[in-house]
């Protein structure tokens, strides 16, 4: 049996042909931009992670009876009847930092630097939220406890939950400085030296204001009452860094 098709009917499926060529085209082209849009909103959540944490508990210090921010530890906030806030403070921003480790991850390598980058940062946020699951220990003299006022150093005998909020730290006041130094030298080989010399400067910065922070906590007499200083200017030399970096992400990811 043969089978004739007219002229008709080839410009018929030839018209067809286009039309869905067209509609998988427009189709493609809206789950590309679909997905450039969840980046930018995942990378989004890096800028506001830091300010938004700070904000929080330099507001909650302010409401805390007793509580010196110059004396104390941010994580002394979450101990406590009223730690709740607090520890709420550390989920949320760590919950942030893991989503902007998401999007960093799947931006541009000459703006984020190498893939290890967002790892550290997902660790970070890690430990974010286990420092908001595991409570630190009273220290120096707050909460309120037997320690005397004036005893700015940490407790004799840790509690399990306080040696974990303590590993916790780790990735966040050891892993930022390492991830940028990666970044200073990813930038420094494109010889893009503004933002190398600005991750190099965080690194430094971020580390040496943690050291003195871990001196005026161990009882060093001529840093007696600035530990909480100290702590502070490490928290935001290092979470303003992430908040610059995930800027950089989006706007590259605008301009794409």
């Amino acid at each position: 049996m043969r089978f004739c098709r007219d002229e008709h009917g080839r410009d018929n499926d030839a018209a067809l042909i286009r039309v869905y060529h067209g509609a998988s085209m427009v189709s493609g082209h809206d789950l590309m931009e679909g997905s450039a849009r969840a980046v930018r909103a995942k990378t989004a959540c890096g800028i506001i992670a830091g300010p938004a944490f700070v904000s929080a508990f330099t507001a909650i210090g302010a409401t805390r009876a007793g509580y010196d921010w110059r004396r104390h530890a941010v994580s002394s906030l979450a101990d406590g009847r009223e730690g709740w806030k607090q520890r709420a403070n550390f989920m949320v921003a760590g919950t942030l930092y893991c989503i902007a480790a998401t999007g960093l991850a799947q931006s541009p390598r000459k703006t984020v630097g190498p893939s290890v980058v967002p790892a550290i940062i997902l660790a970070a946020g890690v430990g974010l939220i286990g420092s908001g699951i595991f409570v630190t220990d009273p220290v120096a003299g707050f909460p309120p406890s037997d320690q005397t006022p004036d005893d700015v150093s940490p407790p004799r005998t840790q509690t399990p939950a306080g040696k974990l909020h303590n590993l916790c730290a780790i990735p966040i006041f050891a892993g930022i400085p390492i991830a940028a130094l990666v970044c200073a030298g990813s930038a420094a080989r494109r010889r893009d030296y503004r933002w190398a010399t600005y991750c190099a400067g965080t690194a430094i910065g971020m580390t040496r204001t943690f050291m003195l922070f871990g001196t005026a906590f161990g009882g060093a007499p001529r840093l007696a009452g600035r530990a909480g200083v100290f702590q502070r200017l490490s928290i935001a030399t290092g979470f303003g860094w992430l908040s610059a970096l995930s800027l950089r992400a989006l706007r590259a990811s605008c301009h794409a």
